[in-house]
């Protein structure tokens, strides 16, 4: 698949940052952070992007201790991916987001943001990483 809209996701047990991009230009945007209270609502916050998107893929961050070996988190994404890929029917990719978050919330320090609006965009620019870094790795591969 080289064309079409990608959807990904920071996924965390409070917060999922969204992103989106379009693999023919390889560019990643943030997209929204959604806060839900259980899994049906997160799923269905899910579903209207899904409907609204009409994504060709997903990409779900995959959380990794600095030497790469997995933890508790990891093991919550990966389930993540795996409903995805139930749910949609649709390729699901996991992509190393080491560092994304902090390098979120880095820019997000240096643009002067701060506060509940500001870790809510950290999530959304956590996902852009991530979907920014799936790009990057297929350009070069």
């Amino acid at each position: 698949m080289s064309r079409g809209t990608v959807l990904a996701f920071d996924y965390g047990v409070k917060r999922t940052g969204v992103a989106s991009g379009e693999l023919e230009i390889g560019v990643a945007h943030p997209l929204a952070t959604l806060t839900a209270e259980s899994r049906a609502a997160r799923f269905a916050a899910i579903d209207k992007l899904m409907a609204e998107w009409q994504p060709g893929l997903l990409v779900v961050g995959l959380p990794l201790h600095p030497d790469g070996a997995e933890h508790e988190l990891s093991r919550a994404a990966r389930n993540f991916a795996s409903e995805l890929e139930a749910r949609y029917r649709l390729p699901v990719f996991l992509h190393d987001e080491r560092y994304t978050s902090a390098e979120a919330a880095s820019d997000m320090q240096t643009a002067n943001k701060s506060g509940v609006k500001s870790r809510h965009s950290v999530d959304a620019r956590a996902a852009q990483l991530i979907l920014q870094g799936f790009f990057d790795e297929r350009a070069t591969a």
